[in-house]
């Protein structure tokens, strides 16, 4: 647990659970992981109650498509996007995907699945916003869990912050942070998975529950960025926007059109 001192809590925590030899078990593997358990009887529940129409037999199948599309898309963004330099990647191209070294983005992971989802609504001849609708209900499980692993790391943290909760990270020099990495968890995961979840039967109503996780996510994440930490080699732009902002601001954006073309739509 983090040590109580000076009037703020020490972010001591180990990111490591267990090492035996070369083999590493690490907190935000563990979480991250347990997102997609999550997910995967979700799925199989919405099957048998017959609110996901997609082959049972395949949820094996669609767990390991949305775990490859989310960790690629999510790598890329980044290094197209968040990267201080891509002279090292010119020079070491395998370190492109080097995910255990660090760097994924959400929005770089969403995208990801956007791209899943054309496939498979294909593939499987099911409609893509009902993929959508499914995907993003279980999202937001997957988002909270990984926040707590940002947590165990230390990394991601707040802005300088004097209130009875902040926290010095280690990371992030002798200063008392807002603990972001938590809000993010709770707002953008845990509690917008119960907002979905008690929308769940408004899953026949197709876009309904994808259109409200970009909106919501897109307004809880814009708005807990002014308590988070910019990264370093990105700062703000327009003086006071992070890049997570910005791309927040896309994902409400996209919410608001799609609305509007799905209530233009003839009945």
């Amino acid at each position: 647990m983090p040590h109580y001192i000076a009037s703020y809590w020490l972010h001591d925590l180990s990111p490591i659970i267990v090492k035996l030899g070369p083999l590493t078990l690490r907190w935000y593997g563990v979480f991250f992981i347990s997102g997609f358990i999550f997910a995967y009887f979700i799925f199989k529940k919405l099957i048998r109650q017959k609110l996901f129409r997609f082959p049972v037999e395949q949820v094996d199948n669609l767990l390991l498509y949305l775990l490859v599309s989310v960790v690629i898309g999510a790598r890329l963004l980044y290094v197209l996007v968040y990267s201080e330099s891509y002279n090292v990647y010119f020079q070491y191209p395998w370190k492109v995907f080097a995910v255990w070294e660090g760097g994924l983005s959400f929005h770089g992971g969403l995208l990801g699945i956007v791209f899943l989802g054309l496939w498979i609504s294909k593939k499987i001849k099911i409609s893509y916003l009902h993929f959508a609708d499914i995907v993003s209900l279980v999202s937001p499980l997957g988002l909270g869990f990984g926040r707590l692993g940002n947590f165990m790391n230390g990394e991601l943290y707040g802005r300088e912050a004097h209130i009875p909760w902040a926290i010095i990270f280690p990371q992030g020099g002798n200063i008392p942070r807002h603990p972001s990495q938590l809000y993010e968890s709770l707002f953008e995961g845990f509690l917008l998975f119960i907002i979905l979840w008690l929308c769940r039967k408004r899953l026949h109503n197709q876009g309904f529950i994808f259109t409200l996780f970009l909106f919501l996510y897109g307004t809880f994440r814009f708005t807990i960025e002014f308590f988070r930490q910019p990264d370093s080699q990105m700062g703000f732009y327009f003086g006071f926007l992070s890049m997570g902002q910005i791309l927040c601001l896309f994902m409400i954006a996209s919410a608001v059109a799609l609305t509007y073309r799905l209530s233009s739509k003839p009945a």
